[in-house]
């Protein structure tokens, strides 16, 4: 055993670990050390180590105590990491590995190694303060951030995550989206994050609408982007979610002010001529049941209704011996009545909404094949809410009695809405029209709704 000791010195010197023999009873003195251990210490010679107590070298009392402590439970202590004094008092960071041996004649030696592992922990102090540096920078940033390995568990957040969700920040890690939100909201999430993993693509500005665990609703915007690896792997993704809330009810507020005014517009309409009125309100609901068939979001369908309510809007200019006159209209009269698509566009042209308004107002007597009016617009060049405009203003004022006539019927609309299907109207827009009838065992459908 003392040669194997002695062959491993040379070894030892070679790799700049330091070896020792130390005799813990019935005296405490170094009994065996190489060069390296010197050299760690900054001693000249192997020799003045020996004048060392071990006690000595430890920087901290506690270490000290904590170290004797696991030798003398275990009989050996494995990369003990802990602060030597050097023999200028310079603290040095070592890491011990030893065992505790019982002689025969009961003398208690310690045989292990000492590591200088300085350089590691300035290596590893350099790579806390970059982490701590960019965990400040993520936490100062006033947007939700967060990073999500390739099965979208949760690796790592900023401050404003864990405030959101209620918790410390290692109480979210390892999570889902799951654990935070309704399962279909969750979902969602998680299948933009397999997409982002998947395809290499970034989802950049996409609006929502979260639950949080509050109970309370909020609107954000998020940009998602797929995490690499050294060598370019796709490891996870990385997301950055902004609160739009409170800019999203400010919008909401501004809207709703721009819509309550136009309402008080179309009150003066009513006042003055409520078949006009009653005609708006249900070309809206046909319009909106036709949106609400093409899967539009709630604010297209706010749109595409808005449009229905106002699109005689111009009409409050017309007199009401030429609107509600009986028989045939003059050319001089029928132009007057075509006026009132660009009067109701001049009123609201100028208007900023989060949907085109006053272009899908001022085609809905545009027709496919150019003889419509005011623009004589073909085709793809008129809006796709201008068309569902244009036939619920025909389907509606054929099915609805007028001061100027009765009522044609449903099926006298229908038959204008086939006729025309492809050169006037667009098929894709008359097919759900008839499904809705169909659905509605062959009545009008907008009425009740």
């Amino acid at each position: 055993m003392k040669n194997t000791f002695y062959l491993n010195i040379s070894t030892a010197d070679d790799l700049g670990i330091g070896l020792f023999k130390y005799s813990l009873y019935p005296c405490e003195k170094f009994l065996i050390t190489n060069y390296s251990l010197a050299q760690i210490l900054g001693y000249p010679s192997k020799r003045d180590i020996k004048k060392v107590k071990l006690n000595d070298l430890f920087l901290n009392f506690e270490d000290k105590q904590s170290f004797l402590k696991i030798l003398r439970r275990d009989g050996k202590v494995k990369f003990f990491e802990t602060l030597f004094k050097s023999k200028d008092s310079n603290p040095i960071w070592v890491a011990v590995t030893a065992s505790r041996i019982i002689s025969q004649d009961n003398e208690e030696y310690v045989e292990g190694i000492i590591e200088n592992i300085s350089s590691h922990k300035e290596m590893e102090e350099n790579l806390s303060l970059e982490q701590d540096f960019m965990q400040g920078l993520l936490d100062n940033i006033p947007d939700i951030i967060y990073f999500k390995d390739r099965q979208n568990r949760i690796v790592k957040v900023n401050r404003f995550y864990a405030q959101g969700v209620g918790l410390k920040a290692d109480e979210i890690v390892g999570k889902t989206d799951l654990d935070f939100f309704p399962y279909e909201q969750a979902k969602k999430m998680m299948e933009d994050d397999d997409y982002v993993i998947k395809s290499g693509q970034s989802i950049v500005g996409k609006i929502e609408r979260t639950l949080l665990p509050d109970g309370t609703w909020n609107q954000v915007i998020t940009t998602k982007i797929p995490m690499y690896d050294k060598v370019g792997k796709i490891i996870g993704s990385m997301g950055i979610t902004r609160d739009m809330t409170a800019y999203a009810n400010l919008e909401r507020e501004r809207l709703s002010m721009l819509i309550n005014a136009l309402t008080v517009l179309g009150k003066a309409l009513e006042m003055r001529d409520p078949y006009t009125f009653s005609h708006t309100r249900h070309v809206a609901s046909i319009a909106e049941s036709v949106g609400r068939e093409l899967g539009w979001n709630e604010n297209r369908l706010l749109g595409i209704r808005l449009a229905g309510e106002l699109h005689d809007l111009g009409k409050i200019g017309i007199p009401l011996d030429i609107l509600n006159k009986p028989g045939k209209l003059s050319v001089l009269e029928y132009s007057f009545i075509q006026e009132h698509v660009q009067k109701c566009y001049n009123l609201i042209k100028d208007i900023e909404f989060p949907f085109p308004l006053a272009d899908s107002i001022y085609q809905h007597h545009e027709r496919l094949d150019g003889s419509g009016y005011p623009q004589k617009l073909i085709g793809d060049s008129i809006l796709v809410e201008a068309r569902i405009l244009a036939i619920s203003d025909v389907l509606e004022a054929m099915t609805n009695h007028r001061p100027y006539r009765e009522a044609l019927g449903l099926k006298k609309a229908t038959e204008e809405l086939r006729g025309g299907c492809g050169s006037k109207y667009d098929t894709g827009i008359v097919d759900v029209i008839f499904n809705l009838i169909d659905r509605n065992n062959g009545n009008v459908f907008w009425i009740a709704s």
